[in-house]
Parts: C-alpha cells; structure tokens; sequence
C-alpha cells in the first residue's frame, strides 16, 4: 500500500515535492520509481532509484530538474521537481520495481497517485 501526497497546481518554473509513503513489504530492499500519465496517455516511466539510494535513473526530459531519493528508516520515497513545466502535468504515482527488461523496469504495485499540474 502506498500514501501519495504533495501534488498540486503550479506555474511554469514552479517546484514541487512528492512523498510516497510505503507499507506491507519490506521497503529497503526494492527498486522504486515514479511513473506518471497525462490525460488521454499512457503511463510514462520518471525515475528510478534503487534500494539503498546509491543509483538513480531518469526520463531523458526531466534530467537536471527532477531528483528522487528515499528514506528507507520512514519507508518514504520522495521526487523533487524543479522548472516544472506544462509538460509536466499529470497523475504521479510511485511503484515498485518486480524487475527490468534489459534497462526498462516493469513494475508491480502502485499508489493512487497525486495530481501535478503546471499552467502556463
């Protein structure tokens, strides 16, 4: 199970900080990631961030705006977003990685998800 919060409605060149708080599995010891879908699209992958925080994946288009990190004593993952832009807008939701197809990860459970939306 998993508690999303932190989204909400921007302007362009705004910040937000998602958390996902994470319960019924053992935490530490997954690869996690952020996904998102805009409306009337597919699930895109964000970022990954392994177990023990070390390495850290992103989506081309978010690279040096973005960060994701977690905090395995709070069971919480986290996304920074910086210079959000109207792009950006989505359904964020947190999942957790069952495995990779080559360098893809394919997920298993997810949250809810927390809306982001960035206006021009």
């Amino acid at each position: 199970q998993y508690v999303e919060s932190g989204g909400g409605m921007v302007q362009t060149g705004g910040s937000l900080r998602l958390s996902c708080v994470a319960s019924g599995f053992v935490f530490s010891i997954y690869d996690m990631s952020w996904v998102r879908q805009a409306p009337g699209k597919g699930p895109e992958w964000v970022s990954t961030i392994n177990g023990d925080g070390s390495i850290t994946r992103y989506l081309e288009s978010v690279k040096g705006r973005f960060t994701i990190s977690r905090d395995n004593a709070k069971d919480t993952l986290y996304l920074q977003m910086n210079s959000l832009e109207p792009e950006d807008t989505a359904l964020y939701y947190c999942a957790r990685v069952e495995g990779y197809s080559g360098t893809s990860p394919r997920h298993d459970y997810r949250g809810q998800g927390t809306q982001v939306t960035v206006s021009s």
